[in-house]
């Protein structure tokens, strides 16, 4: 899996990639959000991004999709994301690194609302 660095997972975002945030509302409220992620706790991940699942966001709906997950520093992230490759998502990878590269890369965070789903 070639995971994303910031610059490249703010372009992917740009052309139309979902950006999954998995931090705890903790870690969130600590560090700042990202635009444009919504956010899924980890434990329902799965069942909400599978295309074949009958409780996926709306915007689960290809296979193909690049889904790009965040977390803190990248770790989970990275095992999110092979998750997400063996039910079939090809193109699901990760931010290495996690949300830590994304403010060392100087890229914006927002304190506003979050797009959260259970």
């Amino acid at each position: 899996m070639r995971r994303f660095d910031p610059h490249e997972t703010r372009a992917a975002v740009a052309a139309g990639a979902l950006l999954i945030d998995t931090r705890t509302d903790g870690q969130r409220a600590q560090q700042g959000s990202l635009p444009g992620a919504i956010v899924i706790d980890r434990t329902v991940m799965e069942w909400r991004l599978d295309p074949q699942s009958p409780h996926r966001i709306p915007e689960a709906t290809d296979a193909d999709r690049v889904i790009i997950v965040v977390c803190r520093q990248g770790y989970s992230s990275s095992l999110a994301a092979a998750s997400l490759r063996a039910l079939g998502l090809r193109n699901a990878t990760d931010l290495a690194g996690g949300f830590e590269a994304w403010v060392a890369a100087g890229l914006p965070t927002t304190t506003g609302p979050e797009d959260v789903r259970f």
